[in-house]
């Protein structure tokens, strides 16, 4: 027997980025209104001041609409009609009050009182959701587009480059690094698995500038021993999540990024950020902040 067809609010799929590789859920697709506060929280601000708009519009129409019914419910109403009825609806819900177009009849008095509670609570609302937008914290650390691979004190290390835009102090900052690939195991069970990736450093004290996270291949290392073919094999995906407390905020933040295994660099370094001038200023120069160069070309003395 056919299942019951889904509704248009639920035919739209979603569909999630993993390592550069596009998923597309099914069957999960839920009504704009079933999770309205965390679309409302996660939307652009173009499409909710559109939605606000929309609402208050839409509101103020159906209100006028009612007005209507009682043709000589508001005194001095301009201009007649629909559009008179429609800005009076305005400035009760404003609690503007200019006192020219005013109730005039017991019927008009009570739609704009129960206007006046519906619309409070609305306004309370949309009130509600723009402080929780404001307020909420966003990291402004960046990370770099590839990840290199290069010998460090003799040893294979693979290395993320992380910066703080903002050049506050991020305090208790902590960083964790993990793979995912695809496992076959050998009676054909195919699975996503996360695998733990230990680094050199997983604390930074005083996270102001720029954060090179490092991870050494030795053989505890899920990429002991791998290539990149390999790896590209088992759609295998970098994944680094660091958080930590804004010093200005004290409000706790997470930055996350994730590198399919292509954007890796193999026996690559990055250029030196730091640079002095002729005054012995140090420069942060982040217009190479992505740059890498082949371990053979010569380009700065720092990994």
């Amino acid at each position: 027997m056919p299942g019951k067809p889904l509704s248009p609010w639920r035919r739209k799929p979603r569909t999630v980025q993993i390592g550069g590789r596009p998923f597309v859920s099914e069957g999960i697709h839920e009504p704009f209104w079933d999770d309205f506060y965390h679309r409302a929280l996660t939307m652009t601000w173009p499409a909710f001041f559109g939605l606000a708009v929309s609402v208050f519009l839409m509101f103020n129409a159906v209100f006028a609409m009612i007005y209507q019914i009682d043709q000589h419910g508001i005194a001095n109403q301009y201009p007649q009609g629909l559009a008179g009825a429609f800005f009076f609806s305005v400035e009760t819900l404003a609690t503007v009050g200019y006192g020219d177009m005013h109730p005039q009849s017991v019927y008009t008095h009570i739609v704009a009182t129960v206007e006046i509670i519906i619309g409070m609570g609305n306004i309370a609302v949309f009130t509600g959701l723009i402080f929780a937008r404001f307020s909420r914290p966003r990291s402004k650390i960046i990370f770099g587009k590839h990840p290199v691979v290069r010998t460090i004190d003799g040893k294979q290390t693979l290395m993320m480059r992380a910066a703080n835009m903002r050049m506050n102090l991020i305090a208790q900052a902590s960083a964790q690094l993990h793979l995912v690939r695809l496992h076959h195991s050998p009676e054909g069970f195919q699975i996503r698995r996360i695998e733990d990736m230990t680094l050199l450093r997983n604390e930074h004290p005083v996270f102001m500038l720029s954060w090179n996270v490092m991870h050494v291949i030795d053989e505890n290392s899920p990429l002991y021993n791998a290539t990149p073919e390999s790896l590209e094999a088992t759609e295998t995906t970098l994944l680094l999540t660091i958080e930590g407390v804004d010093e200005t905020t004290s409000q706790s933040m997470l930055a996350r990024h994730q590198w399919p295994i292509g954007d890796v660099r193999w026996n690559h370094r990055y250029i030196d950020l730091v640079r002095r001038d002729e005054h012995g200023v140090n420069i942060i120069d982040y217009t190479i902040f992505d740059e890498v160069l082949p371990l053979d070309e010569e380009a700065g003395n720092s990994p």
